[in-house]
């Protein structure tokens, strides 16, 4: 074999293995960033969900957010639809008559009781466990008002105590 041929040989064997090299630093990098997703698909955890004029006396149900928003004259009050046994979503039934239960030390008007049709759980107006397998309260989020537009806003991450009442102006 000739110089010239073991010389061009070599540069081949260096140029395919350096092609190699660069072909499996690019796979690489593309797997580890495979590791880092683009785009955060969780639910948001604030929500508006209308204006307050748009919200009845008594009781709302918001069904995309599995929520009960509650109001009574500028006074309101968001309790989930999230059964604490498994998840299922509770439905509101109306009471004969409308009840004044105490709730951390202040007065709550209460128009409706919950039931979860799933397992049996049954929950006060201010969302207690009455029976069944739930074995927490339903949950009460906090609620503000927009300052740009004026729309009640749920935070879903933020868990009140059930004392909890926006007075809107």
């Amino acid at each position: 074999m000739s110089r010239e041929q073991k010389n061009r040989r070599d540069f081949l064997v260096k140029l395919g293995i350096g092609a190699g090299g660069v072909g499996i630093g690019t796979q690489a990098a593309a797997s580890l960033r495979s590791l880092l997703p683009n785009v955060s698909y969780d639910a948001p955890t604030t929500v508006k969900v209308g204006l307050p004029a748009d919200f009845p006396d008594g009781m709302k149900f918001l069904p995309e957010q599995r929520l009960f928003v509650f109001r009574e004259g500028k006074v309101f009050h968001a309790v989930s639809a999230v059964c604490t046994h498994l998840g299922c979503t509770v439905r509101a039934e109306a009471l004969p008559q409308p009840e004044t239960v105490e709730v951390g030390g202040a007065q709550l008007r209460v128009t409706h009781r919950f039931a979860c049709p799933c397992h049996g759980s049954k929950y006060t107006g201010d969302g207690k466990v009455v029976s069944g397998p739930a074995p927490r309260p339903l949950l009460w989020f906090h609620l503000s008002v927009s300052p740009d537009d004026g729309q009640l806003v749920v935070d879903l991450a933020q868990e009140v105590g059930r004392d909890f009442r926006l007075t809107t102006a």
